[in-house]
C-alpha cells in the first residue's frame, strides 16, 4: 500500500470574473498555506512522506507545490491531466463561472460542453494511479472528480475542498481507494 496527497491549490491573488490575471498566482495567504501545506506533508513518518511533487500546469498550484518540492529537494512535475476542469470551446471567462455553477449540480455524464466530462473524470482517477508515493497539487474540480472516480459517487461536487485541503488516497494493486477527504471551506468557490 502506498499514499498518495492530493492538495488544492492555495488561495489565489485573483479570482474568475475578477479579469486581473487569467493565472494568478498566490496570494500572501495562499502563500502562507503552501507552507503550511509542505509542514504538514514533511511532518509525516518516513514511509508516509511523498518523495515525488506533481502539480496542475497554472500557476497557483505550482505554488502551492513549491514550498514541498524544495524541501524534499525534488522538481515540480507538471501534468495537465491533474489540472483545471476544461472549459467548452469558445466560452469566455465570464461564461465559465455560471456553467461551473450549473455544472456542479448535475452528474457527470450531464455535463454539457465539447467533451466528454465523465471521460475527463475517469482520466483525472487513472492519472493518480500513476502517481502513487506523491503529493499532487491540484484543483477543486479535479479533487472532486477524484473522489468521485474512488468512490462511484456520480455528483460532478461531493464535497468543497478548502485552499491548501489535502485529501488523502491510497493505491494497492492497482487500485485507487480514498482514505480521508481535506478540510472542506464554507465560503464560495466561484
Amino acid at each position: 500500500m502506498t499514499r498518495l496527497y492530493m492538495i488544492r491549490h492555495g488561495k489565489p491573488s485573483s479570482t474568475w470574473g475578477e479579469e486581473v490575471d487569467p493565472d494568478p498566482g498566490l496570494d500572501p495567504t495562499g502563500k502562507a498555506q503552501a507552507e503550511a501545506a509542505a509542514d504538514v506533508l514533511m511532518a509525516l513518518p518516513a514511509p508516509l512522506r511523498p518523495t515525488r511533487v506533481f502539480s496542475s500546469p497554472l500557476r497557483r498550484c505550482r505554488e502551492t507545490a513549491q514550498p514541498f518540492a524544495d524541501r524534499i529537494g525534488v522538481a515540480v512535475e507538471i501534468d495537465p491531466l491533474v489540472g483545471e476542469i476544461p472549459t467548452p470551446a469558445g466560452m469566455s471567462d465570464a461564461e465559465r463561472g455560471p456553467w461551473l455553477r450549473h455544472a456542479f449540480t448535475q452528474h457527470w455524464s450531464e455535463v454539457k460542453g465539447d467533451l466528454d466530462y465523465d471521460a475527463w473524470r475517469r482520466s483525472v482517477g487513472q492519472a493518480l494511479l500513476a502517481k502513487a508515493g506523491a503529493a499532487v497539487f491540484s484543483h477543486f474540480v479535479a479533487i472532486n472528480a477524484a473522489v468521485s472516480f474512488v468512490t462511484g459517487e456520480d455528483q460532478v461536487l461531493s464535497f468543497r475542498p478548502d485552499h491548501a485541503s489535502m485529501s488523502v488516497f491510497e493505491v494497492e494493486d492497482g487500485v485507487l481507494t480514498l482514505i480521508e477527504r481535506g478540510p472542506e471551506a464554507a465560503t464560495q468557490v466561484l
